[in-house]
């Protein structure tokens, strides 16, 4: 009899001993769950900071609606136009024909195609076309002017979209323009629109505007 009762107060005191080793076995289970959804949850943001890069990148290459008729291939093409000089590449551009012409006129091939790290806003032929013809053929033939003009077009350093969103720029003509704006619309002098940005040449970045800019 006595053994019979040493044997159950055997068996209740191994129960007593096992039971919370199984809980904490269960609890540990659980805290391993959690731990990994805690780590699952905390893997999820570099997936949101991957599309905000995707976002901040937006403006590393041209952007635009006029970068649409852009060739995608060939000497005006993207590739084909950041493989030479300034002057060179935008006579690969028939948007740009006024502008090249201009710039023959003036005598300034060779200092826009010798400039290094430049910045050139481009009117296009549309821009030109906005300035009556009479005017516009006046200045045509009146180098000085043109070349004031041509040059208050140019800036001394590369400048990024980043840079345009509220920057004031230092001319080749000696006075300064101004930007504004902010992902793909931007401003200049808070007169030409720029229609197609950030274009690489060889050695200037190039942003087409849709109005002639005007030296005060």
């Amino acid at each position: 009899m006595n053994a019979l009762r040493i044997r159950r107060a055997t068996i209740a005191v191994t129960a007593a001993a096992v039971l919370p080793l199984v809980l904490s076995a269960c609890g540990g289970s659980d805290s391993k769950k959690d731990s990994s959804s805690s780590s699952s949850e905390a893997a999820a943001p570099p997936a949101a900071q991957s599309s905000a890069g995707d976002d901040a990148s937006m403006t590393d290459k041209p952007f635009g609606t006029a970068c649409a008729s852009v060739p995608k291939d060939g000497a005006g093409s993207f590739d084909g136009m950041a493989k030479d000089p300034v002057a060179t590449a935008a006579s690969h551009n028939p948007a740009l024909s006024t502008l090249v012409a201009a710039v023959k006129k003036a005598g300034l091939v060779d200092t826009l195609n010798n400039a290094q790290n430049i910045t050139v806003f481009a009117p296009t032929n549309d821009a030109f076309a906005k300035i009556p013809k009479a005017d516009l053929d006046k200045v045509l033939n009146d180098k000085a002017t043109l070349t004031k003009i041509l040059t208050y077009h140019v800036v001394g350093q590369k400048v990024t979209p980043k840079q345009l969103e509220n920057g004031s720029f230092d001319t080749l003509e000696k006075s300064k323009v101004t930007t504004a704006g902010s992902g793909t619309a931007y401003k200049v002098n808070d007169s030409a629109g720029v229609v197609c940005g950030n274009v690489p040449t060889a050695n200037a970045t190039v942003y087409i505007i849709d109005t002639v800019l005007m030296p005060k």
